[in-house]
């Protein structure tokens, strides 16, 4: 059977507002080509293949949804599902894809839920999305046939809550979501500062752009400064944010902001626990990459289809590549046949491939 993998799409509420201007918010522009890749590999020659599409987290950009103009951290079920059906609304072609690739025979999808998409874990979420698309399975991580699959954004204090503390109770008795450092900076932070720099949260590594701008951009530079250090202020005593902020999580926020992101070694380690992981693939970096290691083991990180500027000469890339990788997997064996980490071309040229496994 093949897995297919794809992660780190950021579905918001579409290139255009409803008055017409461009939605400076919005990451995927890419709904022509996710709805013809949908459709190769579940017709033709894939029609009656067994495939098992993994949608690998941060799929759906929820956490930069405002409702009613207003962006909030109080995040529960009933904003969640307002939110999900701006991203319905702005982009059904991700959606028709979804619901008829599951229609062919043998075709089954799994949600990871990421940093960006955490507010699927709410049931009455999941349910909505199943009434859109058909039935999907939800979870955090995914083990099937020698494959651990995650989205990769446990592994940063700055993306993460402990699980027992997933939710909170909010107003009103409430459930919401207890969100870390990186969300409410998504939520709060940058939709004012890509006002002026729409291009700000793609930059990698964004700690040598904000050393850039110390120097280049000056003027922006105190803007950023002092938005973040307003928002700390204001913030600082909110009973729904400050069990994130202690001395610990803060150590180890600063530790890794410094730090590019790259999962190789916890990839490694994964490996290493679990004797029967022959591969294990991973997202949320951005970064397409690939590793073999010793025994015949595999790791993968599928990138992005949204365009990543940098200001790292060694990486500079200025275009989207629409990444994704392809397992062939033995069910009886529990063993990796054929490993691909692909680039999606379009129906006229479906894909280049690079064969890692074979």
């Amino acid at each position: 059977m093949y897995q297919l993998i794809i992660s780190d799409l950021h579905l918001g509420k579409g290139k255009f507002l409803k008055n017409g201007q461009l939605n400076i918010l919005e990451d995927f522009e890419e709904d022509d080509r996710i709805y013809e890749f949908f459709k190769y590999y579940s017709s033709g020659e894939y029609y009656t293949e067994k495939i098992h599409l993994i949608l690998n987290g941060d799929i759906l950009n929820l956490i930069q949804i405002d409702i009613e103009g207003i962006f909030t951290h109080i995040v529960d079920e009933e904003i969640t599902f307002k939110a999900l059906q701006k991203i319905y609304d702005g982009h059904p072609l991700f959606f028709q894809g979804i619901r008829e690739f599951l229609s062919a025979p043998n075709k089954r999808v799994t949600y990871i839920i990421g940093n960006h998409d955490a507010a699927m874990g709410f049931e009455g979420a999941q349910k909505l999305f199943k009434k859109l698309v058909g039935d999907v399975n939800f979870c955090y991580e995914l083990k099937e046939f020698g494959v651990h699959v995650e989205h990769g954004h446990r592994f940063e204090a700055i993306n993460t809550v402990p699980k027992e503390k997933y939710f909170l109770e909010g107003p009103w008795g409430k459930k919401i979501l207890n969100l870390p450092w990186g969300s409410l900076f998504c939520i709060y932070i940058l939709p004012r500062l890509k006002k002026d720099r729409p291009y700000i949260d793609k930059i990698r590594p964004i700690i040598s752009y904000v050393k850039w701008c110390s120097i280049h951009d000056f003027s922006f530079f105190l803007k950023m400064f002092h938005t973040v250090v307003s928002y700390l202020i204001q913030t600082k005593f909110d009973i729904y944010t400050k069990q994130n902020r202690n001395f610990r999580t803060t150590f180890k926020v600063l530790k890794q902001i410094t730090i590019y992101p790259r999962y190789e070694k916890k990839a490694k380690s994964i490996l290493k626990k679990n004797h029967n992981i022959h591969t294990v693939v991973m997202g949320h970096t951005h970064l397409r990459e690939w590793r073999r290691f010793p025994h015949d083991k595999y790791y993968f990180n599928t990138g992005t289809w949204n365009t990543i500027p940098s200001i790292d000469a060694g990486m500079h890339q200025n275009e989207a590549v629409f990444t994704y990788c392809l397992l062939k997997v033995s069910e009886k064996e529990n063993c990796l046949v054929e490993g691909k980490l692909n680039n999606w071309k379009g129906r006229w040229k479906p894909f280049s491939e690079d064969v890692i496994v074979s």
